[in-house]
């Protein structure tokens, strides 16, 4: 089987060895390249082309969230190309901001959480095949950052409900769900609400709810 090619972001150099031999420790990943700031990382991924991409989430030149901007240039020029951002940050912003072009190739990883190599080599694989993580500790905080919000609990979804959460989780919009699931615009719309109202997201900008709905089901499914 092909190796996942990979070329890695921080600009500390002794977290940046650390990361490196991690990932040079598991078979099936091939690290092509290693930058210290965004310039050196967006010249890498145009010189080596590789299949993901690990990021600190902060970098110079700005040191504010390079990660970030580096996961939405990928987006918009490579869209193929998985992200990992590592971050020492808890608070959901960075996730959502991450998120909000769409989860599909995107993790988002503590790096107190990468002191081995499963979680990591993990998230690596799940975004070279499209897939999505993010740190349960991140959702917690969600969750908890608004006294009024219920607990989540996706088992208050329908079956359409949840199909339609989970097609909603690839970043796609109620037309394009629509049309995946044979279904008119306006019923998704209908079962959106009504999966922001369970979730306790009503009162969010529409933007914010489908990038929280969406944290929420990406939790779930990395907790069972």
């Amino acid at each position: 089987m092909a190796s996942i090619t990979v070329v890695l972001a921080e600009d500390h150099a002794l977290l940046r060895e650390g990361i490196a031999r991690l990932i040079e420790g598991e078979p099936d990943l091939d690290l092509v390249g290693r930058a210290a700031d965004l310039p050196q990382l967006l010249d890498l991924i145009e010189e080596r082309s590789p299949e993901v991409v690990v990021t600190d989430i902060r970098m110079p030149p700005t040191g504010t969230d390079e990660g970030i901007q580096a996961a939405s240039w990928l987006r918009e020029h490579h869209p193929e190309v998985g992200v990992v951002v590592l971050s020492q940050y808890k608070t959901p912003s960075y996730a959502l901001a991450l998120l909000e072009t769409g989860s599909a190739g995107r993790a988002y990883l503590l790096k107190e959480k990468v002191a081995g190599a499963d979680e990591l080599a993990q998230a690596i694989r799940t975004v070279a095949q499209s897939g999505s993580m993010i740190d349960p500790q991140v959702v917690d905080e969600l969750i908890q950052g608004k006294s009024t919000r219920r607990k989540s609990d996706l088992s208050w979804l329908t079956t359409r409900e949840s199909e339609i959460l989970g097609e909603m989780a690839k970043g796609k919009s109620n037309a394009a769900i629509a049309s995946t699931l044979q279904v008119s615009e306006r019923a998704v719309e209908k079962h959106t609400n009504s999966i922001f109202s369970k979730l306790g997201l009503s009162e969010e900008r529409d933007v914010n709810r489908r990038v929280k709905a969406v944290l929420l089901y990406l939790s779930d499914l990395s907790g069972s």
